[in-house]
């Protein structure tokens, strides 16, 4: 299956535990970020595994990298997230309108 629109990637990409995991401390740790190994002690996942979670994310568009000597550093991108919040409320509380002859259920 291929997800073409950035939503669909976004959602595809938090969608397993690990990466969900890794999303949501990343926001924890604001605009500083925090290193591959960081995060790996904080969430005890193997070096290859949270290798292939970050990966997963940055593709997604939802996480930035950025090395600063050997380290990689790794954020979230503010400006996808917010969008992809914007997007899960946009017509929130806007009303459904059923057609005639269509069942709600």
């Amino acid at each position: 299956m291929t997800l073409s629109s950035p939503h669909a990637r976004a959602f595809a990409a938090l969608g397993h535990d690990a990466r969900l995991s890794i999303f949501r401390l990343l926001v924890k740790a604001g605009d500083q970020g925090l290193r591959v190994g960081d995060i790996g002690q904080h969430l005890d996942l193997a070096p290859s595994t949270l290798a292939h979670h970050l990966s997963t994310l940055v593709s997604a568009g939802l996480v930035l990298q950025h090395k600063q000597g050997r380290e990689v550093f790794n954020k979230v991108d503010y400006p996808a997230m917010l969008r992809v919040q914007a997007f899960l409320s946009e017509e929130c509380c806007t009303g459904v309108a059923l057609r005639p002859g269509q069942d709600a259920a």
